[in-house]
């Protein structure tokens, strides 16, 4: 059998639905029942799954709430097809919400994750009583500039067959791709930099991020920028970025947190696109202060 990464603090469960196998991991920890508000972690896009996102968060939030994660369809070991763009993705998080017995959490979301976190507070509003978004993705409304726009749309609009061997090509070079994710690779834990090498190698093809793109992109802009609708977000929100990101630009997140009613912004100084990974006791400083501002 396959070694599988489960955080400390975790554990690991499946739920069965009426399109497969969702891959859940739960806090071990007995937090007191309709006490603290759990936490909902929704990963993000490439070759991450819920254990390499939030290693670090269920034994350092399970003795006070429930902390609960689940693999995307497309992902890690959730054995469902890809549903396609983030508010696909939004529906369905929100249905295995439903089906954890989750009415209210604070939904925690990173890169992709943070785009798909805001799909539910959009479309789901009374399941999200907070939203913590990492870098989220959503929040342009072009891919860098129209010319690398049009060139993102063309190769996500070819052909699976095309893709395949492109995407293993690609994959071939996922650990040079984790160095230019983040500003100091030397800042992740080992068993984190472990489950994304070999999360790379179980989805060579990468459909779930594949299909995630596929949805987001239009010729000539994103399909996906939630920028002139995130004022509609009445949850109160942090946002959490840092500054040295080369794959989300921190703008998207100062833009949005200007323009939302109840939002606050933590730029992060020495710090990729992981930040929460990267600079972990600050993140976990400034999730723990927001939820004591939530007050549960």
């Amino acid at each position: 059998m396959t070694s599988r990464l489960i955080p400390p603090g975790a554990r690991e469960e499946y739920l069965e639905t009426n399109l497969g196998r969702v891959r859940v991991l739960r806090s071990t920890a007995n937090a007191t029942p309709g006490g603290a508000l759990p936490l909902l972690l929704i990963h993000g896009g490439g070759s991450d799954n819920a254990a390499i996102s939030w290693f670090e968060l269920f034994e350092a939030f399970g003795a006070d709430r429930e902390v609960l994660a689940l693999d995307l369809p497309g992902f890690g070991y959730t054995q469902v097809e890809p549903v396609g763009g983030p508010r696909d993705q939004g529906d369905f998080v929100a249905a295995m919400a439903g089906r954890l017995g989750v009415a209210r959490a604070v939904v925690v979301g990173v890169s992709m994750g943070g785009d798909v976190a805001m799909q539910v507070a959009l479309r789901h509003p009374n399941l999200a009583a907070g939203l913590v978004l990492i870098a989220p993705g959503g929040l342009v409304p072009v891919f860098r500039n129209r010319q690398a726009n049009l060139v993102a749309w063309t190769l996500a609009s070819l052909p699976d067959r095309a893709m395949d061997p492109l995407a293993r090509l690609a994959n071939r070079y996922v650990e040079k791709a984790l160095t230019s994710m983040v500003h100091d690779v030397a800042t992740l834990p080992p068993q984190v930099r472990t489950e994304f090498l070999a999360e790379a190698a179980r989805h060579p093809e990468g459909m779930g991020y594949r299909r995630y793109n596929q949805a987001s992109l239009a010729p000539t802009r994103m399909r996906n920028n939630l920028l002139p609708v995130v004022h509609e977000i009445g949850a109160p929100t942090l946002f959490f970025h840092g500054r040295q990101d080369t794959l989300v630009s921190p703008s998207g997140s100062v833009d949005a947190a200007r323009r939302m009613p109840d939002a606050r912004l933590v730029l992060v100084d020495d710090c990729g696109h992981w930040a929460h990974l990267e600079a972990s006791d600050r993140f976990r400083a400034e999730l723990s202060a927001f939820l004591s501002e939530l007050g549960r």
